[in-house]
């Protein structure tokens, strides 16, 4: 059994190749544009924005790339599927329907993706095919086969069998992506359809690619597959390192809570903290909030909300959030907030987030300390009058 085969991946020689040449084409073109360079996960390699160009426009460009990364192909196809009907598409998770990103391919593989934001959404594309037609390089490094996943899920299913626990076992590639895609033990294993190539695209026979203890259903399998909700389990790693990509992650192998956690526990090497839920209420000293709402930041983000300690020292533009609330509570100073009327000249920066220059027919409110003003999700506002500083609690809440 050959548990490691090696698959290329973009060095810092062929990222720099690829940004000069699409700077190249945006210079002479006279675009302001912002190009990102990620890895075949989607993970960020490099990000150059210009004098001139837009902040907004970084996270779309890295959206864009990584969209054409971890769906193999053009980001504008997500967009035409949109424009054409297929509204399902705006659901796919980490898809942006937007113009502008273009995957990076070496023999067929896909080893990356470029992303461009800041011109009209054909001129975005044709720099990010321009920079995606270079001649960049590449290296080889170690990647986990098949074989290999399947017997360290097989190996972790018998610890789990000996122990009389029924855990969900997914093992994840260095990207922190499925390998296996679905995993269920027992006659009839069914494969998920995977969307992302990744490196392991020749490596996915038909046979059941993982191990669901008698415990589990089938759609708990589905859910361990996804790497952020195995993470919430506990890892353990199949090379050193940490399987968080920001601490310089290596394959990892999850063990998905099971009937006894302690059994979970035992077998593995690390524990995971689970972002987003919180173990105990969270209670923030004053020196803290004051400290945060000196430069304005997230004081608390949890799984379907945070608390934003916002300061504000001037006005903004209009602001559209399509699935987000936000409850405001004035801590200092004053502010003429509009909400509700028509936006003009909107445009989006994210999926369902929206800017505009302006609001006609809004309602005005005036904020003072202690007032309190909810917006619904859907609804734009805009601060058009603030006092310097503003400060203000933000309860950002996710409908």
């Amino acid at each position: 059994m050959n548990a490691v085969r090696t698959r290329r991946v973009l060095d810092t020689a062929g990222v720099d190749t690829l940004m000069g040449a699409a700077e190249k084409e945006a210079f002479e073109k006279g675009y302001r544009v912002v190009t990102a360079i990620v890895d075949a996960s989607g993970e960020l390699l490099q990000l150059r924005r210009p004098d001139g160009a837009k902040v907004a426009s970084a996270r779309v460009a890295i959206d864009k790339a990584r969209t054409a990364a971890i769906f193999v192909r053009p980001s504008r196809e997500i967009e035409e599927q949109v424009s054409a009907g297929r509204l399902g598409a705006l659901a796919l998770h980490g898809a942006a329907a937007l113009t502008g990103g273009t995957p990076l391919e070496v023999n067929g593989e896909v080893v990356g993706a470029i992303g461009v934001r800041g011109e009209t959404p054909d001129e975005d594309e044709v720099v990010s095919r321009v920079g995606a037609n270079a001649l960049f390089s590449t290296v080889e490094v170690p990647a986990l086969t098949y074989d290999g996943a399947r017997a360290a899920a097989e190996s972790a299913g018998a610890a789990a069998t000996s122990r009389g626990v029924a855990p969900v076992v997914a093992v994840v590639d260095a990207g922190c992506a499925p390998l296996p895609v679905a995993a269920r033990s027992g006659s009839g294993g069914k494969r998920g359809r995977r969307d992302r190539q990744g490196p392991h695209r020749g490596d996915l026979p038909a046979p059941q690619q993982g191990f669901r203890g008698p415990g589990n259903s089938r759609s708990s399998v589905g859910a361990a597959s996804r790497p952020r909700r195995a993470a919430a389990g506990w890892c353990a790693h199949l090379v050193p390192g940490q399987c968080d990509r920001r601490r310089g992650g290596e394959r990892c192998i999850f063990a998905r809570r099971g009937s006894r956690a302690r059994a979970d526990r035992r077998r593995s090497s690390a524990r995971s903290p689970e972002r987003g839920r919180s173990r105990d209420a969270a209670f923030f000293a004053s020196a803290v909030v004051n400290e945060r709402f000196a430069a304005g930041g997230i004081l608390l983000e949890e799984r379907g909300y945070k608390i934003d300690a916002g300061r504000r020292t001037g006005p903004g533009e209009v602001e559209y959030h399509d699935r987000v609330a936000d409850v405001m509570r004035v801590v200092q100073g004053s502010a003429v907030v509009l909400t509700g009327g028509e936006m003009v000249d909107a445009r989006e920066i994210d999926p369902g987030e929206l800017r505009a220059r302006e609001l006609r027919g809004a309602t005005t409110h005036e904020l003072s300390e202690g007032d309190v003003l909810s917006v619904p999700a859907g609804v734009p506002h805009q601060f058009i009058e603030v006092s310097d500083p503003f400060l203000y609690y933000v309860i950002k809440v996710e409908m």
